[in-house]
């Protein structure tokens, strides 16, 4: 999904923005090779498509005669995050994950079909759109992102690809879920200073895309803010093996996440409400100006000793 084009961005961006000197340069050039290296390049994901039963069976195909009624057909588009690589198994994969949780919720047959491609940007989403609605969905969800930072797409103008795509599909009827950019910064193989570049890169995407989402009617789930503390804190389990894809225990961290907010959109829903999604990641809230000269106040006040009342110190008290 990310791999060394981003890194190379990454470099790119701080370089021409930030007036990098040669050193400076070169040290994020080379930490770029040197993540790359230990990342690899992924295999091709797994493909699990087809009908899932409320009591945990399947793929079935949607001829098989043990299917009675219309099955609810849910959609996966996206990257690799949507397409699940970095499973070792097809029960692993969270579009797989996601079609057994709404067939159980729903008490009815989900039909699985997964339109994400890895390495897939913003604007391979409208492809992936029209793909999805020669079978429209009732419910789908987008996982995209991490390869418009890999482009050095604009943020505005991937958000705006994701609101068209997204709009195309809530038009017809479907109820859209999008899991908003992750943060890339929790991707240990990824040193300082380049990790705060990627990170910021993402969160920025992240802002836009919600707000995109929203206008075009569909939900969005800030993944950066509900799944990082996860990642930062776990990176041995949650990680695969390339130390860049989530894990199977990861994606299965991502799916609790977004299978209630899938389950509402489809309206099956039956778990009680839903806790308020945050609008702006915490790692964004932090650098935000204000935010900074707050906590700098705020340091600055814990190294001041309390004063000494006059009184107290006249009477000795």
């Amino acid at each position: 999904m990310f791999g060394l084009r981003v890194l190379r961005a990454a470099v790119f961006t701080a370089g021409a923005i930030g007036g990098l000197s040669g050193a400076a340069y070169g040290l994020l050039t080379e930490q770029s090779k040197r993540a790359r290296k230990i990342i690899g390049v992924p295999g091709a994901p797994l493909r699990a498509d087809g009908v899932y039963l409320p009591e945990g069976v399947g793929p079935l195909d949607p001829a098989d005669p043990r299917i009675t009624g219309d099955p609810l057909v849910f959609a996966v588009l996206g990257d690799s995050s949507a397409a699940g690589v970095g499973c070792d198994t097809d029960e692993e994969l969270p579009g797989v994950l996601l079609a057994r949780g709404l067939a159980e919720e729903s008490e009815r047959p989900v039909r699985l079909l997964t339109h994400a491609i890895s390495g897939a940007t913003s604007r391979e989403l409208a492809g992936q759109t029209d793909a999805a609605l020669r079978t429209p969905p009732d419910v789908a969800l987008v996982i995209i992102g991490g390869n418009d930072v890999t482009a050095r797409l604009s943020p505005g103008a991937c958000a705006l690809l994701l609101g068209a795509a997204v709009r195309r599909l809530t038009e017809t009827g479907t109820a859209v879920v999008v899991g908003t950019c992750p943060d890339l910064g929790a991707i240990r193989p990824i040193a300082q200073p380049l990790r705060s570049l990627v990170r910021s890169w993402s969160l920025t995407l992240a802002r836009a895309q919600r707000r995109a989402v929203l206008l075009a009617g569909g939900q969005p789930v800030a993944l950066a803010d509900l799944l990082s503390p996860e990642f930062l804190t776990r990176p041995a389990e949650l990680f695969s093996k390339d130390m860049f894809h989530p894990s199977a225990a990861g994606y299965a961290a991502a799916t609790q996440v977004l299978l209630p907010e899938l389950c509402a959109a489809a309206g099956v829903w039956d778990g009680g409400p839903l806790p308020t999604q945050p609008t702006r990641s915490a790692a964004a809230e932090a650098r935000r100006p204000t935010a900074k000269l707050v906590a700098k106040l705020n340091q600055r006040l814990k190294q001041v000793p309390p004063a000494t009342s006059h009184s107290a110190a006249v009477t000795g008290q």
